[in-house]
């Protein structure tokens, strides 16, 4: 069975695009991103959180930028810590976006 990370369900937390499994909506854990939460914090927290699927949410926003843009910086980052390098290591290549979920910042094109 494939997990749908992120779910949209008119029915479930007003439509607010939520993570599986959860009562944590998208914008809530970038929030607590951008409030400084790391991603141990996060998991901590909410145990019943997923590091695919924080990753997940973080992908998911990056891709509906229309909805979630007050997250992102003017460098396209989103604002506040992502996964480090250690935390980056178990997920699937085409989840460890630079800038999205690993980092801070992007890798390309800063200069850094």
């Amino acid at each position: 069975m494939t997990i749908k990370w992120v779910k949209v369900d008119p029915l479930v937390m007003r439509g607010e695009p939520f993570c599986y499994n959860t009562r944590l909506t998208v914008r809530q854990l970038l929030e607590l991103r951008r409030d400084g939460h790391s991603v141990a914090q996060l998991l901590g927290e909410h145990p019943e959180l997923r590091l695919v699927g924080i990753a997940q949410a973080y992908r998911y926003a990056s891709e509906h930028r229309d909805l979630y843009g007050e997250f992102f910086g003017a460098d396209g980052a989103l604002i506040g810590p992502g996964f480090n390098d250690a935390e980056a290591a178990g997920l699937v290549e085409g989840l460890r976006i630079p800038g999205v979920v690993v980092g801070g910042v992007p890798t390309a094109g800063t200069g850094a």
